[in-house]
Order: C-alpha cells, then structure tokens, then sequence
C-alpha cells in the first residue's frame, strides 16, 4: 500500500502543502487558523500519516531552490530578466525553478502552488490582474516572495520596481521640446499599478504643453489586432505626430504596423518605444527607448529574497529603480 503523504493530505484538507507542512512541524508564528489546523491533524490521523524522518530533517534545511514567475517569458524584458536572476541566484548557491503565467491568474496560482510543493525556498513573482488571493495566501504561510518589475496596490511585499511615472514624464519632456503637433500614447487598458502609474506620469505632464494627445488603450490578450485596429485611421500624416509605445510588445507591434503600411520613421512619424528588444534592430531606423536596468533588478530581487529566505518578515522594502531614455534616430 503506498504510503500517505503530505501532499495527501494538502488534497484532503483543501490547503497548501507549505501550510501542512507547518502545522505538522508546529512552525511558531504562523497565520493559519485554528480551525485549520484542526482539520490538517484530523486528515493526517485519517488516513495514518506516518511522517518520513529523512524527509523532515532534508527539509528542515533549505533546499536551495527558488522559483520566479513572470507574466509571459515569451517578452524579451522577461527572458533577459529571468537569464539574469539565474546569474545572481547562482552566486548564492540556489538554483532557480522558472514559471510563466501568460498574464492568467488561475496559472499564476497553480504555479505557486506548484513551486511550493517543490519546497522552495522563496518566489520571486511579477503578479498579474487578480493574483491577490495567490499572494495573500503565501504571505499567511509565511513564504519568502519578493515582487518584481510590479506590484500589488493593497499588498505590503519586497520587490524591486522602477520609476514609471517618473520616466514616462520625462520621455514626455523629449517630445514636448520638440514641438510636435499631436502625440500618440499607445498603452494597456489594465489594472496593473505599474503600467497605471506609465501612464499617469505622461498624462500628468503632458497636460502643461498645449499639445493634442491620442491615447490609444491596447488589451494584453490581442496586442498584435487591436495596434492594427486602433491606429488605423488614427495617424495624421499631414501633422508633426509623434508615437509613444509604452511597452516592448507595444513598440514592436507599432513598428509592424508602420511598417506595413510604409510609413516612414522618422520622416512622417517620430517613434519612442518602452524596454529594449532585439527587435528593433530588424527595423531600418534605430528606435528611441526607455532601458530598464535589468541586471540591478535581478540583483535586487536575489539579495530581497535571500534575505526574506533567512531573517522573514510580513513587510518589506520596495526597492525603485531609475529607467533611462536612450534617445536614437526615430525621433526628429
């Protein structure tokens, strides 16, 4: 007969494997309710449970495993930020599990639950729309979780982020003195409090210059269609216009369309575009950009986690980051 198993009774219960895990191992200071905890013992008296001695005492050390969860490891900032978190976590011995949600809530969960039974260490994850129980159900485990690239408004966790708004506002700036006629934003129709607060800072500034303002909201599951579909009809070529793609995917979806329908860059249209991608160097002009730092966030992100992983806390620090704007030849 095989024998039971935590995961077992994580099945039974209801609950997570981390959170049987710490009322088997009478963890201290754990948020996990009473009644909880009496039916975890309940399930495990049920079907005998007979803890594994070697198990427990592998456990009771770390394991060196940590896991990050992006929103689309597809995305060029995603892939570079993952190789570079590897890189760092490397260097503190652990070895990174990595995980992409597709910007789907109901993965997101599953891949923290996932992970947890893979009794990692810590997570490093960039939430997505309606990952708040996700979350909130690790932080009342206890589990060490660092954020990255975003954040969670009603949420106190370490993460590592960078100056959005601050950054828009100053892309803004380069276009205003370059007097233009009109300015495309091309952004996300979203929740997420860091693609919000993108476009608040450019709004924000924007509204001082006199210059007319299209803002054209993408949705993240039909990028590539609704860029063809909403700045058709929407680029006045007899005016000085400008575009301003607040993500990667944005830019290179922008650019295609350009492209396709021969408008030159920066001729008829000047071009900034958020994030670096190889991308852009198959397009004829170098396109302006803002650049992330990615290998300090990495580093960030590691060094918030390590230290969650060996001193927890409920709160942490959220550590901003400066973007940069690399000016090139698509904007005149």
């Amino acid at each position: 007969m095989k024998r039971a198993s935590i995961k077992d009774i994580a099945r039974i219960a209801g609950v997570s494997v981390a959170t049987v895990s710490y009322v088997l191992n009478k963890k201290e200071g754990s948020r996990i309710s009473d009644a909880t905890k009496d039916k975890i013992l309940e399930v495990s008296k049920s079907i005998n449970y007979i803890p594994n001695k070697i198990a427990k005492s592998l456990k009771m050390s770390k394991s060196k495993l940590i896991g990050l969860i992006v929103a689309d490891i597809s995305n060029d900032f995603y892939s570079n930020i993952a190789r570079n978190i590897e890189d760092e976590a490397m260097k503190l011995g652990y070895t990174l599990l990595i995980g992409s949600c597709d910007e789907n809530p109901e993965k997101f969960k599953k891949l923290t639950e996932l992970f947890s039974e893979q009794q990692v260490d810590g997570m490093i994850v960039a939430p997505v729309v309606d990952s708040d129980e996700a979350i909130n159900k690790l932080i009342a485990e206890e589990y060490p979780i660092v954020t990255i690239d975003r954040y969670l408004k009603n949420i106190s966790l370490p993460g590592v982020m960078i100056n959005n708004a601050e950054i828009s506002a100053h892309v803004c700036d380069q276009l205003t003195v370059k007097k233009f006629d009109e300015i495309i934003y091309v952004g996300y129709d979203t929740e997420l409090p860091h693609l919000l607060d993108r476009q608040e800072g450019f709004e924000k500034r924007i509204k001082k210059s006199g210059i007319t303002v299209k803002k054209v909201l993408i949705s993240l599951q039909r990028i590539t269609e609704e860029v063809n579909e909403k700045l058709n009809g929407n680029i006045d070529l007899k005016k000085r216009t400008a575009i301003y793609f607040s993500s990667n995917k944005l830019g290179i979806a922008g650019l295609r369309y350009l492209n396709d329908h021969q408008i030159r860059v920066p001729e008829q249209v000047s071009v900034i575009a958020f994030d670096e991608t190889e991308a852009y160097h198959l397009f004829p002009t170098d396109i302006s950009f803002v650049q992330q730092p990615l290998i300090d966030m990495a580093k960030e992100s590691v060094k918030l986690l390590d230290n969650q992983i060996n001193n927890y806390k409920p709160a942490g620090e959220r550590v901003t980051l400066q973007a940069k704007y690399m000016e090139r030849n698509s904007v005149q």
